[in-house]
């Protein structure tokens, strides 16, 4: 067993108190979403084959068309595109972006300006990016208070062609936006034009809530597997979902016009795939009582938390303001400390590919990279925030949240 201090027992112990309500929530979500996930499989009449993989051109992969069918039915919609070759969050945004665009077209951000990895995207120079192909680009900044400016969305929605939500906070302490909240965005954005693609970054919100953002008016949404829906077991991967026709036009990107879905070999990733989405709704509800958790436990230990402890989740993330870089360091050492693979390591600062400041990382994860596994990552600049993610079994990931807080008293930064 772990050795942790009295005090921090005493603050595990009165966390989990103030954690029960939530916790009981979590536990009916999942029951609900687990439901959604089977019914699916029930529905699409999945069997053994489906799981075998194919090679070459996949022609005639049914295995692969009927997980786009498992994934589409339990995002509410029409059709999706759900692939072991999208290498990350990013490049499935990046193929549904240049999928609906044309030149001349213009993408308007809803909810101020994008993640970090997403900026190359649409502005870099030289590089392929949508401005190098002639794509117009404005965004709506958030109000003070990190909501949107439904007003100024209005004013400026009328001309785009796609007009783009960030669910997640990114390195920022905002909101996520709540599946009602973008209803809300998707009826001003109708109200002045009613043509657009609406295109949710749905990364780290999947089966947070018992509906998806498709259920309030977007078109597209996208996300990583290696996030919420892989469950922690798919190795690789991204989904495209919604609009059955956005998805060919996505899927026309991904491979070549004409042939879109049609081809793409499974190689031997369906299995990962289908078992990660039937995993996903338990796993989901691990990282969000740890999320809960760690709310409760550093907020006692006298740090600003986002969202609380106890406020409405969409989201698989919680940032704890911490005050400095030698905090967010031990911090993530700890968190480090608390993994399973790559315990021994001690991550540092390094300046990682797409993002403007020093980053850095623990992640001692099963599959690299994985958000759905207990992870945190922070930017050393101000507010000097980490941002925690993930914990497959809220047991291990509560121990994990634990060491960290150890990992900070044991060099004086707590008292």
């Amino acid at each position: 067993m772990f050795e942790f201090s009295p005090a921090l027992k005493a603050a595990e112990a009165k966390a989990l108190e103030l954690c029960a309500e939530q916790f009981a929530r979590l536990d009916r979500l999942a029951d609900h979403n687990g439901q959604k996930v089977l019914k699916a499989f029930i529905d699409n009449r999945i069997s053994d084959i489906h799981m075998k993989g194919t090679n070459g051109y996949g022609y005639g992969d049914d295995g692969r068309d009927k997980l786009d069918a498992v994934f589409a039915q339990i995002l509410g919609a029409e059709d999706a595109l759900v692939r072991h070759n999208f290498v990350n969050g990013t490049h499935a945004i990046t193929t549904a972006l240049f999928g609906v665009l044309r030149t001349g077209d213009t993408l308007l951000a809803l909810t101020g300006e994008p993640y970090d990895t997403i900026q190359g995207v649409i502005n870099g120079d030289g590089i392929g990016s949508l401005k190098d192909f002639g794509v117009k680009y404005d965004q709506v900044d958030l109000l003070a208070d990190g909501t949107p400016d439904y007003e100024a969305i209005k004013a400026k929605a009328a001309g785009c062609k796609v007009a783009y939500i960030q669910r997640s906070r990114g390195y920022s302490l905002r909101p996520s936006f709540t599946i009602d909240v973008i209803g809300k965005i998707v009826e001003a954005v109708r109200s002045v034009n009613k043509d657009c693609c609406i295109m949710v970054d749905n990364c780290y919100g999947e089966l947070v809530e018992e509906h998806e953002p498709l259920a309030v008016g977007a078109d597209l949404i996208i996300g990583s597997l290696i996030k919420n829906l892989g469950g922690g077991i798919a190795e690789t991967g991204g989904y495209i979902a919604g609009r059955a026709d956005y998805v060919e036009q996505c899927a026309y990107r991904l491979t070549t016009p004409g042939t879109g879905k049609e081809v793409g070999a499974s190689l031997d990733q369906l299995r990962g795939m289908y078992l990660g989405i039937f995993h996903a709704p338990e796993a989901i509800c691990g990282a969000l009582k740890t999320a809960v958790f760690a709310s409760a436990l550093f907020e006692i230990l006298g740090y600003e938390c986002f969202p609380r402890y106890n406020e409405l989740r969409t989201d698989i993330i919680t940032s704890l303001k911490l005050g400095g870089e030698e905090q967010l360091i031990a911090f993530c050492q700890g968190i480090q400390g608390g993994s399973p693979v790559d315990s021994f390591a001690a991550p540092e600062p390094w300046d990682m590919p797409g993002y403007e400041s020093k980053v850095i990382m623990a992640a001692g994860a099963f599959t690299m990279g994985s958000s759905l596994e207990l992870s945190a990552d922070a930017p050393l600049r101000e507010p000097y925030a980490v941002w925690l993610q993930g914990g497959l079994t809220f047991p291990t990931g509560k121990a994990g949240v634990m060491l960290a807080a150890q990992s900070m008293m044991d060099k004086g930064l707590i008292k």
